[in-house]
């Protein structure tokens, strides 16, 4: 009978037994990537934020992927001890991005012990560039763990929509920290918090509070100032947080902006919600630029956007402001409310400073889904 353990949080999601068994299938889910609003940077442990983050989940930037499974034989003990896997991005074997899956499977083995007894064919695709500060690895970490968690449910058929989104999401947290906020939505906390009771290092889970009209189907359009890959990675990136001279004012800094945002959520305050979103962009890659080494991922078009946002929002009182990932690409985030205008102010002045005038219209979603 399958049971788990309720002792800590990552032992509930460890499986003695399942009630059926698999021989091959597919299964197939598409992942959203998110933004965050209060930055996670620099972790501890196994893949742990430092810092609570939360995220609105977004709808058009996502990640599809179909997981086939086939049940292995082995000739030997020693062919057991492997993982069988192939990953294909947009129709093309990738092998560049198997020895991240593979530390993934080694993680997250504990959790599903059935890995090691199928071959994998992972097929993925993005609907946006991959590696440009866009959190691919989120969408991507996270619709492969939802593939894995619809096996471990047809295996399992009991287990209950709660625990499969959490597991979901603790499994996603091991592929990549951000990809745990990608797994529901629309605003998404990770990490522990003295004011959210439900929140955890472990897993994402949904804002638990009163979220006032001004922040629904909020808009975001990204605008591509660079499609190319970053040079410094997100996980060298955080591993130099460990002995940041301004590690620990950034960590305090975060858990004071989330405070914020409690009561700016419900009384939709869209000044103030303004404020600590851009102070929070401009944090992150404030780290970045005082690390050691140091690097800076923001370009000089990233630069003109955002001045061109702050003038225009000086000009009009709009309710427009930016964010930014960790990439030059720029988030444009307003209500929806003013979407008719500040699509024009996009495609009329900010466009020019995209590559090849490119930019994604997204707003914000409600998670997972699958196909």
């Amino acid at each position: 009978m399958w049971y788990y353990f309720q002792i800590m949080p990552k032992h509930r999601f460890i499986v003695c037994s399942y009630s059926h068994s698999l021989s091959n299938g597919t299964v197939s889910w598409q992942a959203p990537s998110n933004i965050a609003l209060v930055k996670y940077w620099g972790k501890y442990g196994e893949q742990m934020p430092i810092n609570a983050s939360i995220s609105f989940t977004l709808k058009n930037c996502n990640t599809k992927t179909s997981l086939t499974f086939e049940k292995r034989t082995f000739a030997n003990d020693s062919e057991h001890k492997e993982f069988n896997f192939e990953v294909f991005l947009n129709g093309k074997r990738e092998e560049s991005f198997e020895p991240k899956i593979q530390k993934f499977l080694e993680r997250v083995e504990v959790y599903l012990p059935f890995l090691k007894d199928f071959k994998f064919k992972i097929e993925t695709s993005n609907s946006f560039p991959h590696s440009s500060g866009i959190a691919s690895s989120a969408s991507g970490m996270s619709a492969l763990a939802l593939c894995l968690m619809n096996m471990e449910r047809q295996m399992e058929p009991s287990i209950t929509d709660d625990y499969f989104n959490e597991k979901a999401s603790f499994l996603s947290r091991l592929g990549s920290g951000s990809a745990c906020r990608s797994v529901e939505g629309p605003l998404i906390i990770w990490g522990e918090h003295q004011e959210i009771d439900c929140s955890s290092n472990y897993f994402g889970v949904k804002y638990p509070f009163e979220v006032h009209k001004n922040f629904q189907n909020y808009q975001d359009t990204i605008l591509l100032v660079d499609k190319g890959e970053k040079q410094v990675s997100s996980t060298v990136g955080h591993d130099l947080m460990i002995d940041h001279s301004f590690a620990e004012q950034r960590f305090r800094q975060a858990k004071e902006n989330l405070s914020k945002l409690i009561p700016i959520f419900k009384n939709g305050d869209l000044s103030e919600f303004i404020k600590i979103v851009e102070s929070e962009a401009l944090s992150l890659h404030a780290m970045m630029m005082t690390s050691m080494p140091y690097f800076i991922l923001m370009k000089p078009n990233t630069l003109e956007i955002i001045n061109r946002i702050w003038k225009f929002r000086e000009e009009t009182g709009s309710k427009i402001c930016f964010t930014l990932d960790a990439g030059a690409n720029v988030h444009v985030l307003y209500p929806k409310a003013e979407m008719e205008t500040i699509s024009k102010f996009i495609k009329a002045e900010l466009t020019q400073f995209c590559k090849n005038g490119e930019f994604i219209e997204d707003e914000v979603g409600l998670g997972a889904e699958k196909i």
